[in-house]
């Protein structure tokens, strides 16, 4: 597995089924997915007999606009290097993580996989998507071309959960509402700002919930499509994402809107039709999975 010191990975390697699988972890020191001759002579000499692509320069929407040719880039090489590699090694079964960036912007109904490049993308994080997109698409073309192997790409919709990133440079939306609640309670601030107008709607799973996805895909592989949403099927306002955070970490304080800060797509929400079909559902509400959120970052702090 790629990525394996992610937030991805270490929910899938701290999982109650972890320990059925042998496990290849390589850091980003033994091993720079970048390098197409160290990714390849990595795979060679292992030969795994399934690869789990969950690496990646991941960030938010402020760290998208500032670096969108790191953001590019890095994922490109590495989605192309992973998958270019394991193809020319024979490695028989791999799992690719797309994202639900790769969706067009300003789509009101629940995003299929199907719907992927029949829009523009959200300018924010372009970039990132674009990586993905292609990383996907080359992953599908393997399979097509080379039958004896079978890519498969899950599309999750935004991911929060234990070993986020909280700092705010590199932060998603749920771990940023944390840091930003949490430092204003410690701080008795009477009000937090929210960028943008609060109702755009954002659909955020658990980590944990993934992990769960990625173990039954791993255990009925040909079952799945070429593609497949993991996601919950519904969403809350970012203004209900804020509001759920105070609850769980006890902020009395008041909200504010700032319209002149980005905010983001409108709306990306997940049809997850054939995930349900397939037998797989999220176990975690919001508050569940906020309040084992809020309780890693926590510990953090208060190491």
């Amino acid at each position: 597995m790629t990525g394996a010191s992610g937030m991805v990975g270490r929910n899938i390697t701290d999982h109650s089924l972890s320990h059925n699988y042998e496990w290849l972890l390589p850091s980003s020191k033994e091993l720079n997915l970048c390098d197409y001759t160290a990714t390849r002579t990595y795979i060679d000499r292992h030969k795994p007999d399934f690869i789990i692509h969950a690496a990646g320069k991941v960030g938010g929407i402020q760290a998208n606009i500032k670096e969108p040719v790191s953001f590019l880039i890095s994922n490109l090489d590495m989605g192309r290097n992973v998958l270019m590699a394991a193809l020319e090694v024979g490695v028989p079964r791999l799992i690719n993580f797309g994202s639900s960036c790769m969706y067009p912007k300003d789509h009101q109904e629940a995003l299929c996989e199907e719907d992927i490049l029949s829009g523009k993308l959200e300018p924010t994080n372009e970039g990132y998507a674009l990586a993905k997109i292609i990383t996907t698409r080359l992953a599908e073309y393997i399979s097509q071309e080379h039958t004896q192997l079978s890519y498969k790409t899950l599309i999750p919709c935004n991911l929060y959960g234990r070993y986020d990133k909280f700092d705010p440079k590199y932060s998603h939306m749920i771990p940023a509402i944390i840091h930003k609640i949490h430092i204003a309670k410690i701080n008795r601030e009477s009000s937090v700002e929210i960028w943008g107008s609060g109702q755009a709607r954002r659909e955020f799973l658990f980590a944990g919930d993934l992990a769960n996805a990625v173990f039954k895909a791993i255990d009925e592989f040909d079952k799945i499509p070429s593609l497949l949403n993991i996601g919950l099927g519904y969403d809350y306002t970012i203004d209900e994402y804020y509001q759920k955070a105070a609850e769980v970490i006890g902020y009395k304080g008041k909200f504010s809107h700032n319209p002149n800060k980005p905010e983001g797509m409108q709306r990306k929400l997940s049809n997850i039709e054939k995930a349900v079909k397939w037998g797989w559902k999220h176990t975690h509400t919001l508050e569940d999975g906020l309040q084992k959120t809020y309780q890693y970052y926590l510990q953090g702090v208060q190491q």
